[in-house]
């Protein structure tokens, strides 16, 4: 039987906490269920490599790391770029879509000003005396 390192320990039950922390988050509709399920994943592989000596020191010497939590702060340094891209992605796609809706509110807007110009038009000649109508 292996005993589990102190950096294991710690990763673990930061991993755990971690985990808490996005359930609650995601109940509080603070967070949504799309990125929840990333998180979760991501604490859950980290967990487990934390509690799994065997397993852990297997993953590492297949990817040929030097050291166990080598093979930890790689999979979480690819789970942040990970992140990275696919928020960029969504951060890009929002920007496009509020473009977009810049350019439909200014229409609507200068379609709105015409119509009152035509109101008003309208009105300023009913009001006007016989003689002055075009």
């Amino acid at each position: 039987m292996e005993f589990l390192s102190r950096t294991q320990v710690i990763t673990a039950i930061g991993a755990v906490l971690l985990l808490l922390y996005v359930l609650d988050l995601v109940r509080r509709r603070r967070l949504s269920e799309e990125y929840s399920l990333l998180w979760v994943l991501l604490t859950a592989v980290v967990a487990v490599l934390g509690f799994s000596t065997p397993l852990l020191t297997w993953l590492t010497r297949t990817l040929g790391m030097m050291g166990a939590s080598s093979t930890v702060f790689a999979f979480g340094l690819a789970f942040t770029i990970a992140m990275l891209l696919l928020l960029s992605i969504k951060l890009s796609r929002l920007g496009q879509e509020n473009h977009a809706l810049t350019r439909e509110l200014a229409l609507l807007r200068h379609d709105l000003e015409g119509m009152r110009d035509a109101r008003a038009g309208a009105a300023g000649l009913a009001g006007a005396p016989r003689g002055e109508r075009g």
